[in-house]
């Protein structure tokens, strides 16, 4: 049946989501294969690819589990050709972050390396291997999640503010190289989401508290809210818009 909105139809395109056995990036690959895209589902567990894949396709959407740890140049080359061999790539999600609290003092140098390699050299060299093979059908849709902390900063998280600006960065660059290729390229920030490692967070009655305060719509975020900023980015209907930085954050970026 055709969509009732073809300009967000995914039908016949692949799109990977990289961490997407959880959180943001779950919900993010349940969207966008209700938009119709053949979702592949990423994360370093075999077994969570594997269930999240498998209730996608028994719900009657396209799923298929690709486990591999984002950071590991040779695995992420496998996977890659293995996405050749099923049509090629035409959305790319760089979902996958990790974060380190430390104060600038208790930072080493293989602190810093291993937060950059999974937070911007990743995403980088992801869309690399995902521009090659965009370019080739000359239609692609590039989609980073950075963070609200890309755009303002708090004391003790230095390296990852850092990191999610140069994903800001990375993403206006690419966008203008990739633009007569087809590829768009954007970027998400989200502010204070209710995922799995936020749990405990979002039971602490002085971060509500301070939400209420500097949050527009004064709570958490849902990942199911986060989900349709993407599918906008990676649909033709985003067709005139790349190298943006959308903050969905409940109005916390926007007022004080």
């Amino acid at each position: 049946m055709p969509s009732p909105l073809p300009a967000f139809d995914l039908n016949n395109q692949n799109a990977l989501i990289t961490g997407s056995t959880d959180g943001l990036g779950k919900a993010a690959a349940e969207l966008l294969a209700q938009a119709g895209a053949h979702v592949w589902i990423n994360g370093r567990s075999e077994t969570r690819c594997d269930q999240v894949a498998a209730k996608l396709r028994k719900a009657g959407l396209k799923a298929t589990s690709l486990p591999f740890d984002v950071a590991d140049e040779t695995a992420a080359e496998l996977a890659f050709q293995t996405l050749a061999t099923a049509g090629g790539l035409s959305i790319l999600v760089n979902n996958v972050g990790q974060r380190d609290r430390r104060t600038l003092p208790k930072f080493t140098r293989n602190d810093l390396q291993s937060l950059l390699n999974v937070d911007l050299i990743s995403p980088f060299r992801l869309s690399q291997r995902a521009a090659d093979q965009m370019r080739a059908n000359g239609y692609g849709r590039i989609v980073n999640i950075s963070s609200i902390a890309g755009l303002i900063a708090q004391s003790g998280d230095a390296a990852y503010t850092s990191a999610k600006a140069g994903i800001n960065g990375m993403t206006k660059a690419l966008a203008a190289e990739l633009g007569t290729d087809g590829i768009n390229v954007n970027a998400v920030a989200p502010g204070f989401f209710k995922t799995e490692p936020n749990a405990a967070a979002a039971e602490d009655p002085a971060l509500l508290e301070k939400l209420q305060n500097a949050t527009a719509l004064k709570r958490w975020g849902n990942p199911e809210e986060l989900a349709p900023t993407i599918l906008f980015l990676a649909s033709a209907a985003a067709s005139y818009v790349t190298g943006q930085v959308w903050a969905v954050d409940g109005g916390y970026t926007s007022h004080y």
